[in-house]
């Protein structure tokens, strides 16, 4: 399965890696987005490990940093955040259009890569060229059943609410202000952005862990959260509870690569399957 690295873009200031497979070209390409400001390796080699399984698997891959991230540089364009990730994602299907010969991606994201994802995916015409996308511990808002899950066995314990009056007596005494975090799209925005994208005919595949317990706790959620496009047969959903969020031991990295290769194969099978 041969890899190069380009540099490529409108400004030749991106970076990544193609991963072809051993026969024929064409077919779905799979771009991978970076998690947060890790580098297109991926937390823990993720992205190298997936996209060497799928280009086993026949599908061509791109894993590569979005301007100003890992090794590459800005475009030099004057553009919102939201615009450059666009055009970072045009660019990259671009290079692997001319590469591995593919004309539709699916966009695989994990946390900030699954916002940016789901950037380029609301987009109205993201279906001429984007059959699906894989979102990981995306979008999560915290619901009535949330709160119920998590703080009901709470309220009967006692020594929590010991260590909650304790840590906030030191807070107070340290003068600590609460950290700012940005906001994330409104739960109403995203539940349509993601009835959009089904209704234009892209396949979803959602895979929430265990290490973002504070928003997301049980499968249920993803019904709570997006309401009944949950059930329609284009969305495909796993709630993985034992998993953390960077997938930091190579039995959770082998289950996630294992449920994307399962799901691709299920939804865009590809006539140069190789053997996984």
């Amino acid at each position: 399965m041969p890899e190069q690295a380009f540099r490529f873009g409108r400004a030749r200031h991106l970076v990544g890696i193609v991963g072809t497979p051993d026969i024929g070209r064409g077919g779905v390409g799979v771009i991978l987005l970076n998690a947060g400001l890790v580098h297109r390796v991926g937390p823990f080699r993720l992205h190298v490990e997936l996209a060497r399984r799928l280009n086993a698997c026949g599908y061509p891959t791109l894993r590569f940093d979005l301007s100003t991230i890992g090794d590459s540089g800005a475009s030099g364009q004057s553009q919102s955040r939201t615009q450059q990730v666009r055009a970072d994602v045009d660019d990259a299907m671009a290079l692997l259009r001319e590469h591995a010969g593919c004309r539709r991606f699916v966009l695989v994201g994990l946390c900030s890569g699954a916002e940016n994802a789901h950037t380029v995916a609301r987009a109205d015409d993201s279906h001429e060229k984007l059959l699906g996308a894989v979102f990981l511990d995306g979008f999560a808002y915290r619901t009535l059943g949330f709160r119920l899950r998590h703080y009901l066995p709470r309220l009967l314990d006692m020594r929590r609410w010991s260590r909650w009056l304790a840590r906030k007596a030191k807070q107070a005494a340290a003068g600590e202000a609460p950290a700012f975090s940005v906001a994330p799209l409104p739960q109403a925005v995203v539940r349509a952005d993601l009835e959009g994208m089904v209704a234009r005919g892209l396949k979803l595949c959602l895979v929430y862990s265990g290490g973002i317990n504070m928003y997301f706790n049980h499968r249920r959620q993803f019904r709570e959260c997006f309401g009944a496009v949950m059930a329609d047969p284009a969305v495909t959903a796993h709630y993985a509870s034992q998993t953390d969020h960077t997938y930091a031991l190579g039995c959770d990295r082998r289950w996630l690569v294992g449920q994307v290769e399962a799901w691709l194969r299920r939804n865009f099978p590809t006539v140069h399957a190789g053997a996984s």
